[in-house]
């Protein structure tokens, strides 16, 4: 019976005929196949995922708030939706009207000084 047991393990291909007691090496290979591949996925869809907020670092403080809660909402909601408006909010070039707005308001606030001022005296 030993030998019909050992020779049926003659046929099987090198990897798989391991006895008892042998490490199998397939099973190495593949667990570390397995981790190695987890791995690298993992960081390749971060990366990915950080591309948005990434290319929107180089535009104004809002804009690149609004692209990482866009990214943030992406992946905790696990909405796509919100990645691809991230994203195309990031390739946009939004205008900045900061610079007027806050001219404006120091000009309405010296307006609104002198009226006071004159009404005053």
């Amino acid at each position: 019976m030993a030998d019909a047991h050992s020779a049926s393990t003659v046929d099987l291909p090198l990897w798989l005929a391991t006895g008892p007691g042998e490490t199998d090496v397939l099973l190495i290979a593949m667990g570390a196949f397995l981790v190695l591949f987890v791995f690298i996925f993992g960081v390749l869809m971060l990366r990915l995922h950080h591309l948005p907020e990434h290319i929107a670092s180089t535009e104004q403080k809002v804009q690149y708030q609004l692209v990482a809660t866009l990214g943030l909402l992406g992946m905790f909601t696990h909405e796509n939706l919100f990645w691809i408006a991230g994203l195309l909010l990031a390739l946009i070039d939004l205008p900045d009207f900061t610079g007027s707005l806050n001219r404006i308001a120091s000009s309405v606030r010296q307006i609104a000084s002198r009226t006071l001022s004159s009404r005053c005296a």
